[in-house]
């Protein structure tokens, strides 16, 4: 596609290519095997606990344990090519070995929420159908239930503390089960993730990992990552080895000033998430980073050590996560110094936040935009080229649009829904061609986000078409409100829904939590006032003690509705 129908590629950085169609490696495990034979004993992974205990392992170390695994899959499992493997593990040391493995294996991964219910577990077991499930025992009580609709003949379980040294695990062990008693007991046939690499390393005599890698074509579904449900039923996306290889290589590309093998990531956000999966798990990895893994980020006095003890160079995480630290003493006291710069997405970034976490840190949040559907990075702000509000340009290889209800691009400046196509948008839904056809149209991906592109190409979102709030026939867009209630300085979170109104059809309803008590919604109405046309100020504001949230911080404007819907009777 000619640049000048592209006018954002003028504010690619010198070395980032225009077109990115074909990754450099054929598929996943070969780049963590390339990798891993490039970096060889240098640390790779390291798992910081709340108090400072740690376990690291190598890129070595991480490549040869999960080689193990990945026989055991094949030989002792008797897996097969495109089987399915859950994993339900929190950030540590184990994830990497396991996501490595099952993809080295030729299967396919299924991340899944490791605080799901038994309910929720077993809905996605239904529906992916796997051969095996990886699974941290603290969890491990929901499994027999959770198997219940569909049984699982392989279930390996992990720990927490897997992998570092014997004194930590041990007291990490002690204190799980005498004095937190989180260890339930075990009643169900499994094997311990560190028996499953011994019996794969034995099989290992017979076999070559590399012939399983040879198999596995770019086109071949690598993950079935499951959408948040933040707006209805998760689906699984079927995101290929290519889509992930490409936009791994979209997104690095446009995070200028990382150095090769010199950089330490923060990982706070859950690697089941597709972000993190695919920036801070394989990104950082292909970079030759060291990756600093939080099994827990909250309270978030979880990840002080972690910022006194490694020099951070780079972190990401979604505005709640930012608007927490700026507020915690011990952050603002003494910010990271070695920090570069922060990456925001799964979320809006608040402008107010946004300044504030660049006064306190010296540096920028940069903020990108995508969805599990498109491996996920759509869109990204250039870090020497920041459009404050703006989620970026398009990354490398990919076109976005605003379009209208007729599926016709709209004029610059107009709101419409984005739309978006590029290497990385997913093969489909798993099992659901209806749903696949109609977020597909004549090859674009339909984002359900309402978006304003200007002249240069930057883009910024506008809201989520659902979550859109009609009052007498004018759109109000929550993220709007929110931001206007954030700017306030006695406002710690806001979010904004519509509620039903007899007078104009809906009515804007903000649940705000404060930072100042004495705050009244008497006084938030005035300040909405001053800043936003009447039919945007809020009809009525709701203080809470706290905003419902996802696992990885995204406020969850579904359940405030269900809760005001229900209130309303």
């Amino acid at each position: 596609m000619r640049d000048d129908l592209r006018p954002w590629t003028a504010f690619y950085g010198p070395s980032v290519r225009r077109d990115i169609e074909a990754p450099r490696y054929r598929t996943l495990g070969d780049m963590v095997a390339s990798v891993a034979h490039l970096h060889g004993r240098k640390p790779a992974f390291t798992c910081c606990l709340p108090n400072g205990m740690n376990g690291t392992l190598t890129f070595e170390q991480a490549d040869e344990m999960s080689d193990a695994l990945a026989v055991y899959l094949r030989e002792v499992c008797g897996l097969s090519k495109g089987d399915r493997v859950a994993l339900q593990v929190p950030n540590g040391l184990s994830f990497p070995v396991a996501a490595f493995g099952v993809m080295k294996a030729g299967c396919v991964l299924v991340n899944v929420n490791p605080l799901y219910t038994a309910e929720e577990m077993a809905k996605q077991f239904a529906d992916a159908e796997p051969s095996a499930l990886i699974v941290v025992d603290m969890f491990a009580d929901k499994v027999r239930a959770a198997m219940k609709g569909h049984p699982i003949p392989n279930v390996i379980v992990t720990q927490v503390a897997e992998f570092l040294p014997s004194a930590p695990r041990g007291i990490v062990r002690l204190v799980q089960k005498y004095w937190d008693r989180s260890l339930p007991d075990i009643d169900f046939a499994h094997v311990r993730l560190p028996a499953a690499l011994a019996a794969g390393r034995k099989a290992q005599e017979n076999v070559a990992v590399e012939e399983y890698r040879a198999a596995v074509e770019p086109t071949d579904v690598a993950v079935l990552q499951y959408t948040g449900g933040t707006t209805g039923a998760a689906k699984g996306a079927m995101l290929t080895h290519r889509n992930l290889l490409v936009n791994m290589e979209q997104t690095m590309e446009m995070i200028e000033g990382v150095e090769p093998g010199e950089e330490v990531a923060l990982t706070a956000l859950p690697l089941y998430h597709v972000f993190a999966f695919t920036v801070n798990l394989m990104g950082f990895w292909w970079l030759g980073a060291r990756n600093i893994l939080i099994p827990n980020p909250r309270p978030l006095s979880n990840l002080k050590r972690a910022f006194e003890n490694y020099r951070i160079t780079w972190m990401s995480g979604v505005n709640t996560l930012f608007n927490g630290l700026t507020n915690e003493t011990w952050f603002r006291d003494t910010p990271p110094k070695h920090l570069k710069f922060a990456s925001a997405g799964g979320m809006a970034l608040q402008t107010a936040v946004a300044e504030r976490w660049h006064e306190v840190t010296g540096r920028p949040v940069l903020e990108g935009y995508g969805l599990t559907e498109t491996s996920p990075v759509l869109t990204f702000n250039p870090l020497e080229r920041v459009r404050s509000g703006s989620i970026g340009i398009p990354v490398p290889g990919t076109e976005v649009r605003c379009v209208g209800e007729d599926g016709t691009e709209v004029p610059l400046g107009e709101a419409g829904e984005l739309a978006a196509r590029g290497p990385q948008v997913m093969a489909g839904y798993w099992r659901r061609p209806e749903e696949t056809s109609a977020t597909m149209r004549d090859g674009w991906f339909l984002t359900g986000d309402i978006g304003v592109r200007d002249e240069d190409g930057y883009f910024r979102i506008v809201d989520r078409k659902k979550d859109m709030v009609i009052v007498s026939g004018f759109n109000v867009y929550p993220n709007e409100v929110e931001n206007c209630l954030a700017s306030h300085p006695g406002v710690l979170e806001a979010a904004v829904i519509g509620v039903p109104d007899d007078a104009t059809g809906e009515a804007v309803e903000a649940h705000v939590v404060l930072r100042d008590p004495a705050l009244t919604a008497a006084d938030l109405r005035a300040h909405c006032k001053a800043h936003l046309t009447p039919y945007k100020v809020p009809k009525r504001v709701v203080m809470r003690e706290s905003l419902p949230k996802s696992n990885v911080g995204k406020i969850l404007r579904k359940d405030i509705r269900a809760e005001a819907l229900a209130a309303e009777g």
